[in-house]
């Protein structure tokens, strides 16, 4: 076994109690190439798994770094409904199919099928209007953008440049206090 590999088993190992409570990992890496064209979701039909897709793209586009899409958040996304919470499961379909319901009333199309301009327009609706999609823009926003920052294109993206939280750097010039 190869040392990647071996950090992708240890990775998922560690993963999986917390992913039972609801929770998700400290670190989720990426799955390896020749896994990608298999991989198929756990929960997700495959319309669900395309919203989510469309979700990612739009809460984090791709920039000079990878976005959610590419970072593959969705298939994070499924592991996480799957193992995780009933409650929250059932309040992320519920706003899945919501979204879904709107996008056709107002474009006759599925929301994943709507064009990024329409989907943008639905997001910053629902973002702004109290109830059903406001709480589920909130709900796979929270989710997205915390798998993300998990992911190592997610980890570059926010350490770029040399940056890192002011709450990690060293204020006291090599001078322990006391």
């Amino acid at each position: 076994m190869k040392r990647r590999d071996l950090f992708k088993v240890t990775a998922a190992a560690a993963a999986a109690p917390g992913a039972a409570l609801g929770q998700q990992p400290a670190t989720v890496t990426a799955a390896p190439a020749t896994a990608a064209a298999a991989w198929k979701p756990a929960l997700l039909d495959a319309h669900e798994n395309s919203t989510v897709i469309a979700l990612c793209e739009l809460i984090i586009p791709a920039t000079d770094t990878p976005g959610a899409k590419e970072a593959n958040v969705n298939r994070y996304v499924d592991l996480f409904l799957k193992d995780g919470d009933a409650e929250r499961r059932q309040a992320f379909f519920d706003g899945l199919h919501w979204t879904d319901a709107q996008a056709m009333r107002k474009h006759g199309k599925p929301f994943a099928r709507c064009t990024p301009d329409q989907q943008t327009a639905m997001l910053t609706e629902m973002s702004a209007t109290p109830g059903p999609g406001q709480d589920f823009f909130r709900l796979a926003k929270a989710m997205i953008v915390d798998i993300y920052y998990k992911t190592p294109a997610g980890f570059r993206e926010l350490n770029k440049g040399g940056r890192a939280p002011q709450s990690f750097g060293c204020t006291h010039n090599g001078k322990h206090p006391g």
